[in-house]
């Protein structure tokens, strides 16, 4: 019974993270955002999107929560998340020879209430 619920409840945050990746490059399109790629692993880490907005290349981190269990989706980008997001953006553009390129690290946390209403707030160069 314990093995039935806990599978339920990774698939059912897995569906959560995936819908919640979806509505992140939505709501960054609608900023006049373009995404060049999305989930680059590297060895040093991940960047959740890649993309150009305007002369810049935007590594965006995505941050959902579907409860304040664990506190606010802001709360969950750590310094040691923020590490890993730069050493994984460092390799992007090395790999693809973007060396000199201006380029920014925004946050998109997506916040789930009670209520089942949905906050989506966007931080631009937010490190």
């Amino acid at each position: 019974m314990d093995f039935l619920r806990n599978f339920k409840k990774k698939v059912e945050s897995l569906a959560f993270g995936k819908s919640s990746e979806k509505l992140a490059e939505k709501h960054l399109r609608s900023k006049g955002y373009t995404i060049i790629e999305t989930n680059y692993r590297c060895r040093e880490g991940e960047v959740d999107i890649v993309a150009r907005q305007g002369d810049y290349l935007v590594f965006c981190e995505v941050k959902a929560r579907r409860n304040k269990s664990y506190g606010s989706a802001l709360e969950g980008v750590t310094p040691q998340k923020i590490k890993k997001i730069r050493l994984a953006a460092a390799h992007y553009i090395h790999k693809k020879k973007l060396q000199g390129v201006d380029c920014r690290f925004d946050i998109l946390t997506i916040d789930k209430s009670e209520d089942g209403g949905i906050k989506v707030e966007l931080i631009q160069n937010a490190f």
